[in-house]
């Protein structure tokens, strides 16, 4: 089964949504235009339901099958899309470019809104499903953990949704192609602040200092090695300290430096032993240095890990739209992802949809690729469709 016909119809009106929504990027929950606008054209499709301010500023459509009964014992399912920006200047030039400084769509998410309103359309049309397709439109992936707000407002209790499911564009990944794997496929985040109190004084008197920035730099040496000394190396682990903060002048050893960044793992246990490490080893420097160093570790977003049957289904689907030789299973990626918090709610699956050969996620050149919008949708529909067949 190739790309739904009538989505191919629709790429133009769907591909105007999507460059709409990325001339007016909007940050976190303050998505107030872009949820404004989904609600206005789920209305208009004629879904049974439109709710809004889920979790702040969410909105969900539910949209009910005309057949009757079903197959299967599901009857009720859960597609989501995220639709906030980045806070990253936009050096595109492209003619629908962010009219807003320092705000752009570095992730594609104008696209994900975009595909799923265009299934939305059509689903609401045809109706030829047994069942309820229910539609996600989340604020706040980047950072904000919007998920996990619209989890706590009842979303998957008020809709029924028994499964629920996700996707993301991928650039590298070829236009036409889908990637998926069971079990962990984003990793889990937490956010790392150090700040060290040394003795500051005369640069040319570093014998009566406890001097910050050489304490910062065992610190940040001596952390790499928990991931080379202390994790599995058949695990996975990521710790990026990006930003390091002290002094102002030349000839001042700075009293305090400040350390922040990142750690990635695509396990609970590695997770809980970088935190344990980290304190130690902080605890160690602080000790040889005479420096005081005081750390704090918070946990971000989960692992988001795909359930095994729902992957399955979803790669199925994904091989119906795009050909067999199209759906290629991928390595975990150490980016996180809060429809993880949805996994944990229900079963479900992520996948990737390729957006060619294009700059990456998060940067300033980067760009949602239009002709990926046929694969995305068709995929959607698909899913509904055969998940909730009479």
């Amino acid at each position: 089964m190739p790309i739904v016909n009538r989505v191919a119809d629709l790429q133009p009106e769907i591909q105007a949504w999507r460059r709409d929504i990325h001339e007016h990027p909007e940050l976190l929950y303050d998505v107030h235009r872009t949820a404004a606008f989904v609600a206005d054209r789920l209305r208009e499709f004629g879904c049974d339901e439109v709710a809004t301010g889920l979790g702040k500023t969410g909105v969900v459509g539910v949209i009910k099958g005309k057949k009757p009964g079903g197959r299967g014992e599901i009857k009720v399912i859960g597609l989501r899309a995220d639709m906030d920006a980045l806070p990253i200047e936009e050096t595109t030039n492209l003619p629908y470019a962010s009219k807003t400084a320092g705000k752009m769509h570095a992730c594609g998410h104008d696209g994900h809104t975009a595909m799923l309103l265009g299934a939305a359309r059509y689903l609401a049309e045809t109706r030829n499903f047994a069942g309820q397709a229910v539609v996600i439109f989340q604020p706040a992936e980047e950072g904000g953990a919007g998920a996990a707000a619209m989890l706590k407002d009842g979303l998957m209790d008020r809709f029924g949704i028994e499964q629920v499911y996700g996707m993301h564009n991928g650039p590298g990944i070829p236009i036409g192609s889908f990637a998926i794997r069971p079990g962990p496929i984003m990793a889990s985040t937490a956010s790392v602040d150090i700040k060290i109190e040394g003795h500051g004084g005369h640069a040319a008197r570093p014998h009566k200092c406890i001097d910050s920035v050489m304490v910062g730099t065992q610190l940040i040496g001596a952390l790499q090695q928990i991931v080379a000394r202390n994790v599995d190396p058949l695990d996975s682990a990521v710790i990026s300290i990006c930003e390091f903060h002290a002094g102002n002048a030349r000839n001042v050893i700075p009293q305090t430096a400040v350390l922040r960044g990142t750690v990635r793992t695509l396990t609970r246990e590695v997770m809980a032993l970088i935190e344990k490490r980290m304190h130690e080893v902080c605890a160690g420097i602080a000790q040889i240095t005479g420096a005081k160093i005081d750390l704090a570790y918070e946990y971000g977003y989960p692992v988001t890990v795909n359930h095994a049957a729902q992957t399955e289904l979803a790669a199925q689907v994904a091989r119906e739209v795009a050909g067999d030789a199209n759906v290629h299973d991928t390595q975990p990626m150490m980016g996180a992802e809060d429809f993880s918090y949805m996994l944990e709610a229900r079963p479900g699956a992520f996948i990737f949809c390729g957006n060619g050969d294009s700059a990456g996620l998060h940067h300033p050149a980067y760009n949602f690729n239009d002709e990926a919008i046929v694969y995305g949708t068709s995929y959607w529909i698909k899913l509904v469709e055969n998940t909730l067949a009479a």
